[in-house]
């Protein structure tokens, strides 16, 4: 099965004493078929990943934290300015 993703946000996290960091949240997709005319069709899979934009996992609790997937940094949403 080919799979893809595509990207659904992008935004800025605190890891505190002022280290931000830029991360990704991406769904993952399934290659569904071909529609005539060649278009490709892709649904989603029900699976989300974010990451670093070095490439770094990070892991979203449900509760809304953050960390990297090794647990070592903690991570807090910035605020959106009004």
């Amino acid at each position: 099965m080919d799979k893809q993703l595509r990207r659904l946000e992008t935004f800025s996290a605190d890891a505190g004493a002022g280290a931000l960091y830029t991360v990704h949240g991406f769904e993952h997709l399934a290659h569904v078929g071909t529609l005539t005319g060649g278009q490709e069709q892709w649904e989603p899979t029900g699976q989300v990943e974010y990451k670093l934009d070095t490439g770094e996992m990070v892991q979203v609790h449900r509760d809304g934290r953050m960390e990297l997937a090794d647990g070592r940094i903690s991570l807090e949403r910035e605020a959106l300015n009004s």
